[in-house]
């Protein structure tokens, strides 16, 4: 019976979440990166050794890269964007050669995720990451200030986002500021508005038809190392999936993921489910993502949001709110039986509870709201791998 491979994201040695700490929690895997090589340099097999070692002290496998990321001239194809193709190419086979083949990255432009607030409070009192909209534009419209901005927004939204802005304190506004501009995964600084409005500056002229043909120039050029070396190139989905501070988003919907499948049909180009991604968005039909792209699927985010109507979401508990996880684990179950593998998956954006709450995690990555999840999800497959596993019994036993 193939199973899910059991993993955490851990982000390294600054990390308060230990390597002991996702043993214990009953991983065999871990998702990580080298977060202090520069974006877009080689990263050195003595660096990815090291690496693999730490983990292994642990009796645990370094399962999957997340993220090896783009650097911006690629997404705009210009600068020095040959350049670090080809160093991509060299980390690409310098993991394959440490016998790493799961490499997850993404192609969003400027920031990597958004949330308004990275400390929602529950019904409960554990904490979660927010979206809310209203926020959202009134960190646009009056606290970044991006220019024409108003463009984007209809006035009832402008009027919205003004009455969102002008209820907050100063202490507030620089609350909703420092959740906008949360630096890249894995590092320690944040995004400063001059940062943010240069690099929107570089992205002038690049719709979303330009972006995609960006994504699938980049694909063609680094499949064929990642076929020659074995590598899984899982692309993550747009966080939230839809455009936000005039960027193009190429990686929001079954019909963008099947585009860019399409496009490029190297057998390592493929995706990472990210279930709180998608969902985010109510006209994704997650269960049959997984049935028509389960071929191309090779890694698994397994998360749930809450949305209402207005476009805001938080992270949910892992078996409740939009995401029917029931569904998901069936067939993710069904997709590795049929296809005799396994898949890495990861517990996702697990809330701050606990003894957690009095410690400063990285948003969405604290220890006990992932375990939470982890044994949320490792039981439900562990119930439809053996209701599988009998019902095929009974079929055997009337034949």
């Amino acid at each position: 019976m193939m199973k899910m491979i059991q993993t955490m994201r851990w982000y390294g040695p600054d990390d308060i979440v230990s390597l002991a700490d996702i043993a214990q929690a009953g991983c065999t895997g871990v998702v990580t990166a080298l977060h202090h090589i520069p974006v877009g340099d080689i990263w050195p097999v003595a660096e990815i050794q090291k690496r693999i070692d730490q983990i292994a002290r642990y009796n645990m496998a370094w399962s999957v890269v997340e993220s090896l990321p783009v650097h911006e001239d690629i997404k705009k194809r210009a600068g020095n964007y040959q350049t670090y193709i080809n160093n991509y190419k060299v980390s690409l086979a310098n993991l394959a050669s440490c016998g790493i083949k799961v490499v997850t990255y993404n192609f969003m432009p400027v920031l990597d995720w958004m949330r308004t607030n990275l400390k929602y409070e529950t019904p409960t009192g554990a904490l979660a990451l927010r979206f809310e909209k209203a926020a959202f534009m009134a960190f646009d419209l009056f606290l970044l200030q991006r220019p024409n901005a108003e463009r984007d927004y209809t006035p009832a939204e402008v009027e919205k986002a003004k009455q969102h802005f002008n209820n907050l304190d100063e202490e507030g506004r620089k609350a909703l500021t420092n959740s906008c501009l949360q630096g890249l995964p894995g590092s320690k600084d944040h995004f400063t508005p001059e940062q943010v409005l240069s690099l929107l500056e570089g992205f002038k002229g690049i719709n979303s038809d330009v972006l995609r043909k960006n994504l699938t120039s980049f694909l063609t050029e680094i499949t064929p190392a990642a076929d020659e070396h074995g590598i899984q190139l899982s692309i993550h989905p747009d966080d939230p999936p839809y455009p936000i501070l005039g960027l193009p988003r190429i990686m929001s919907t079954e019909a963008d993921a099947r585009h860019i499948l399409d496009q490029v049909p190297a057998k390592s180009n493929g995706l990472c489910f990210c279930s709180g991604s998608f969902g985010a968005r109510p006209d994704n039909d997650l269960p049959g993502m997984i049935q028509r792209l389960g071929s191309r699927i090779h890694f698994l985010h397994l998360r749930s949001t809450q949305r209402d109507e207005e476009g805001n979401f938080y992270e949910a508990n892992h078996l409740e709110g939009n995401a029917d996880m029931f569904s998901l684990v069936k067939e993710a179950v069904g997709l590795m039986r049929k296809e005799n593998r396994s898949i890495p998956m990861r517990p996702d954006h697990g809330h701050q509870m606990l003894d957690d709450l009095s410690k400063n995690p990285y948003p969405g990555y604290s220890a006990i709201g992932r375990l939470k999840g982890l044994a949320e999800i490792r039981g439900l497959e562990e119930g439809i791998s053996r209701m599988m596993e009998a019902n095929e019994l009974i079929i055997k036993s009337e034949r």
